[in-house]
């Protein structure tokens, strides 16, 4: 019998642990529940100094019993959950729950999972770590103090079912506040003045040099004014200027520069990001994926360098230790990096591969030389004008570290950007072919992506490593903020060209802007939670807050700080605060008045109902009933104007008549429709709108569904009456009174008569499958 008990969270974890350990071993999951015991089923008494309360729930019962089962028999039990302090907490927690015997119970921690590690572990054994539990339950406790107390002052103040936490409510604000920047920027125009000379050298071959001028024009006439100064004018090269730069490898990932690498390269979200590194490292292939530090192992430093002096040569080798800059770092005592650096591709699946690719080829480079470029200036003179060309080139003399990895795909679009130049020496005169002028326009503040709001949210030093992804996840799922793509829209700009025959020709072109790719958008919900929180508890969504409550997290981790002193020291003015809030504050539905319906002379405004953001015709107070209308997915409460409120209320809207019935656009329950002889039909998603879609594709729209219908019906029984044989997603299947059922593959359907498909059905009925029938009508219920 196995004398040694080992607990981890997960079974891939166990089943990974257990191959590195004897027959003296048992390794155990705890299928995740301790872990839901310390984030969910964890109480806490106020009243009696943070005292823990347990509730463990039936479906979890089993699991924890046998847990306890196999802790009595063993002589010792080693508790191996992760090594942040969520894991310690864990460890802690298993043993209030399993009710352990501390002098049996040893704690063993490891940032990878290889055999190496595992015995290492087990040799040098420690207590669980009381100060970092005790951070741990700081976070905790902290966090449940602030969601259950502000979410209830937002049912009754804003709108029912909301909640607000401690770091999600920062990161709604941050989005917020760069939404608003965005709607009340103003872009401006310039012009942009770029030339396209031809050379020639001594062999009469030519060549062609792209220059620009380093400062625009504000205006399209002080773009003309300096296109007819070029007319004629001649062009000679002033100056050379070469100088030799380099570019140094990125430090391997942490936890923050992975998730926001695999969002720019692999397109991957956070917390889609966090679930295969998960898995990579439970199944041993790379180290501890939450961690904020730089640190390399001497052995893994080792690995790395001995695969770059095989593989590339030892001028390509340049090893490195990288520091730390995260201020309380303390998640873990290693980078992110493969296990095994000999192995080059490892993952069961394509991402799983993909991301580790990625990771190890990070890790390899930052062991690498740097690359070395030389970078040239040319200046050009130009006879008739103050002003200078500019021509720049960039030439890699030595790949060093991009032989494997380049940071971003946006670095290398800049790097692809220079190109080289030809053979040019001072003195050297230029034909121009053409100079261009083109209108730009300033672009306002990007959005932020997930990945960039984990690195703003990094840099203000809110969260750590452990609640990047959950808080993203938790301001999607929430509703106050969506993440998605956005078409953009058509803009003309002038472009103005000084061809060879010095003539100044203007032309319009048009462009799409504002295209939005995976970005964060905060709803309206969002914004108004945001208005309320910040006029009421601007403190708590304070960025400096927020920061110095991580510091005083790493002050109790380190045993300088007393959690419940810290807590109470919080609680009791924030818990006055909340009552104060709820007593004297205002509800808040960002209500806004947009002016006069012309129609019916009354007040039309927008605020958030109970289904969402609405447009109202009309005041509550008056005898007749307001008309609503929801807004749509575009519009916004601060930015829809009057017109386009009134435009939500010409639905339903005639549209014309067909076969002498009448057609109506709408938008129903599920979605936007045409209506016809009292039967609907879906408009087509992102092709149709029931504002602007016309008869001729109403009709359309109607025949397609009449031509589905009729090749959906195979045959139709009279008796028994609803008997029918129709065709489904997943192929012919029979439908009789409101079941459906599958037709074997080996029948056709169309020699079924009425008693062949009832026998089907009785033998359906007798042995139900266990999937459901392929062209199931009903499928709704998933």
């Amino acid at each position: 019998m196995a004398v040694n008990l080992v607990i981890v969270e997960s079974p891939a974890k166990a089943k990974t642990i257990e191959k590195f350990l004897g027959k003296d071993f048992i390794v155990k999951s705890s299928f995740g529940h301790i872990r839901d015991l310390s984030r969910k089923n964890f109480g806490i008494d106020i009243e009696n100094g943070y005292t823990p309360q347990y509730i463990i729930p039936e479906d979890k019962k089993k699991v924890v019993d046998d847990l306890r089962k196999s802790a009595g028999k063993a002589e010792t039990v080693w508790l191996a959950s992760d090594e942040d302090r969520e894991g310690e907490a864990i460890a802690w927690h298993l043993m209030e729950v399993l009710e352990l015997d501390p002098g049996k119970v040893k704690r063993i921690v490891f940032h990878e999972i290889t055999k190496e590690a595992i015995l290492k572990a087990i040799a040098n054994p420690r207590p669980v770590n009381r100060e970092l539990v005790d951070a741990q339950q700081a976070r905790r406790v902290l966090d449940r103090l602030v969601g259950f107390e502000l979410s209830p002052v937002l049912w009754k103040k804003v709108k029912p079912s909301l909640s607000a936490g401690r770091v999600q409510s920062v990161a709604v604000r941050l989005l917020v506040e760069r939404e608003r920047e965005i709607i009340s920027f103003k872009s401006s125009s310039n012009y942009r003045i770029t030339a396209l000379f031809e050379i020639e050298n001594e062999k009469n071959e030519k060549s062609e040099l792209k220059a620009e001028l380093p400062a625009r024009f504000p205006t399209k006439s002080k773009a003309i004014e300096f296109l007819r100064k070029c007319a004629g004018a001649e062009y000679e090269i002033t100056d050379i200027t070469t100088k030799p730069s380099k570019k140094s490898p990125s430090a391997p990932f942490t936890t923050s520069t992975l998730q926001q690498e695999a969002g720019r390269k692999l397109g991957f979200s956070v917390s889609q990001t966090m679930a295969i590194a998960q898995r990579l490292y439970e199944s041993g292939k790379i180290t501890y994926m939450r961690t904020d530090s730089l640190n390399l192992s001497d052995s893994a430093i080792s690995a790395a360098s001995s695969h770059i002096i095989s593989e590339f040569g030892e001028k390509y080798l340049r090893t490195r230790k990288y520091q730390t800059k995260s201020k309380g770092a303390q998640e873990a005592h290693e980078a992110i990096r493969p296990t095994y650096m000999n192995n080059k591709e490892e993952g069961s699946n394509l991402n799983e591969q993909r991301l580790y690719e990625l990771i190890w080829k990070r890790t390899v480079a930052s062991q690498m030389n740097d690359a070395q470029l030389e970078k040239t200036s040319v200046n050009i003179s130009i006879s008739e004008a103050e002003e200078n060309f500019v021509a720049s080139g960039e030439v890699l003399r030595f790949d060093g570290f991009l032989k494997v990895y380049r940071e971003s795909s946006d670095d290398e679009q800049e790097e692809n950007g220079k190109g080289l130049l030809p053979p040019l020496n001072e003195g050297d005169q230029l034909k121009a072919l053409n100079i261009t002028a083109t209108e730009r326009f300033t672009q306002h503040p990007p959005r932020y992506t997930e990945a960039s709001l984990v690195k703003k949210l990094e840099e203000l030093g809110i969260g750590r490593p452990s609640t990047y992804a959950p808080t993203i996840s938790n301001i999607q799922n929430r509703g106050y903020v969506v993440k998605e793509d956005r078409p953009g829209r058509e803009r003309k700009y002038t472009v103005l060209v000084l061809d060879r025959n010095d003539s100044v020709n203007e032309e319009t072109q048009t462009e799409v802007t504002g295209k939005e790719k995976a970005k964060l958008f905060p709803n309206d919900i969002g914004m108004v939670v945001n208005d309320f929180l910040m006029d009421h508890f601007n403190d708590i969504l304070d960025y400096n807050f927020t920061a110095s409550v991580e510091k005083e997290f790493d002050d109790i981790a380190e045993g300088n700080l007393s959690w419940p002193d810290m807590i109470d020291k919080f609680y009791n003015p924030f818990h006055k605060k909340v009552e104060d809030t709820i007593k004297t504050s205002e509800r808040n539905k960002g209500e806004r008045a947009l002016g006069v319906d012309p129609k019916s002379g009354k007040n039309v405004w927008v605020k958030i109902g109970r289904f969402g953001p609405m447009a109202q015709i009309g005041d509550n107070d008056e005898e007749e009933k307001p008309r609503f209308a929801g807004l749509r997915k575009e519009q916004r409460l601060e930015s829809i104007t009057l017109e386009e409120a009134l435009d939500l209320f010409i639905l339903p809207r005639k549209i014309g008549n067909y076969e002498d019935k009448e057609v109506v656009a709408g938008i129903g329950r599920f979605g936007p429709y045409v209506r016809h002889d009292n039967k609907f039909v879906s408009l087509k998603k992102d092709v149709d709108s029931p504002y602007t879609i016309e008869l001729d594709r109403a009709i359309e729209l109607i025949e397609e569904k009449r031509k589905a219908e009729r090749e959906k019906t195979i045959k139709v029984f009279d008796e028994p009456e609803g008997l029918s044989i129709l065709n489904g997603r997943w192929g012919p299947y029979i439908s009789y009174r409101k079941e459906n059922y599958k037709i074997p593959k080996n029948i056709e359907p169309e020699s079924l008569d009425s008693d062949a498909c009832l026998e089907i059905i009785n033998n359906q009925k007798e042995k139900p499958s266990r999937k459901k029938p392929a062209g199931r009508k009903k499928q709704s219920k998933k």
